[in-house]
């Protein structure tokens, strides 16, 4: 028998439910907007929290701070040697367990990961165009995604989400196209703002497709209904949605940058090598897994990990001059 957890609470009274596991910072593409042709400098596998640390840490977040909600990034966390018996071992502590994928591996692992205890899944994917795929990612791999989407939603991971990141220039002539897409193979589409997160440092605003951009060019489309938010076991969902009108197609927008959903954000991060983020644009992390190698007990683990809540900003401010990029490019961080 456990006792209740005390709510994992900020200075600003929100309380954190939801975290975001890095499983690797390795990945099998190499998108444009992410990452160097040549790739990263990957973490050595020794630094890499085992599949033990990262149960205990779970256990400690579940039990002692009252997560509720577990989402598997990366990197491409289907690269995880071992990931089903990973994923049966979170399933156990009882949170409700997501992952988000580029869609490659899916087609061989959906039903073992289901069969583990994994609930959801997102899959990024930006275009529909084979040509544009292999492009953007430097791979021609647009086929593995599309057998992955199927597969997922053939396992039970409902709603199989897909997440698309609009950019002038870019894909934007695609907007509508995917969510025809989604719609017509019952995924659910959601549209992210691009964000100053690349390992090079490219980022534009200028580029950016913002949310009232995207929502004026489906409108021209279609007639949305505002979809009411609802918060779930799993927190406050970060997209807003609207519903086509008629029909059952539901789409998510996420407007980080121009409509920060900072004020209730209940979003915790936890790195592949243990470091413990209160923010994807911290600029400062405090070091678990160093914990955990020195022998320190739960409770030193958890003292940790409120101290690092507790000293969480307001917002991001990506919006104004005080803005600094973290120093970790987004597949380092964990999605």
């Amino acid at each position: 028998m456990h006792n209740a957890p005390v709510p994992l609470t900020d200075r600003f009274g929100r309380v954190h439910t939801d975290l975001r596991v890095s499983l690797t910072d390795r990945c099998n593409l190499r998108c444009t907007y992410c990452m160097p042709a040549e790739g990263l400098d990957w973490l050595p596998r020794a630094e890499v929290l085992t599949d033990e640390e990262l149960v205990r840490l779970v256990r400690i977040a579940v039990r002692r701070l009252g997560i509720t909600s577990v989402r598997l990034t990366g990197g491409e966390p289907l690269l995880r040697r071992g990931l089903p018996a990973l994923v049966a071992r979170l399933a156990e502590l009882g949170p409700e367990l997501s992952l988000t994928t580029n869609g490659i591996g899916l087609a061989r692992t959906a039903g073992a990961l289901r069969a583990a205890g994994l609930h959801r899944v997102n899959v990024s994917l930006d275009t529909l165009r084979r040509e544009r795929y292999r492009e953007l990612t430097r791979r021609d791999r647009i086929e593995d995604v599309f057998a992955g989407l199927a597969a997922a939603k053939a396992a039970g991971l409902a709603p199989v989400k897909v997440n698309a990141v609009p950019v002038r220039g870019v894909n934007e002539d695609e907007i509508t196209d995917l969510v025809e897409f989604a719609a017509g193979h019952g995924y659910r589409m959601r549209f992210i703002e691009s964000m100053p997160l690349d390992a090079q440092g490219a980022w534009d605003r200028s580029a950016m497709v913002t949310a009232d951009e995207l929502l004026a060019l489906l409108g021209e489309r279609w007639e949305l209904e505002p979809v009411e938010r609802v918060r779930s076991a799993g927190g406050t969902p970060p997209a807003e949605e609207w519903r086509i009108a008629g029909t059952d197609t539901v789409i998510g927008v996420i407007a980080s940058v121009t409509r920060p959903f900072c004020g209730t954000c209940d979003r915790v991060r936890l790195t592949a090598d243990g470091q413990l983020r209160n923010c994807l644009f911290a600029t400062e992390e405090s070091d678990l897994r160093a914990l955990l190698r020195s022998g320190a007990d739960d409770g030193a683990v958890e003292t940790a990990w409120r101290r690092t809540i507790a000293r969480k900003g307001p917002g991001h401010e990506i919006n104004s001059a005080a803005f600094v990029r973290p120093d970790r490019p987004m597949s380092a961080i964990g999605g």
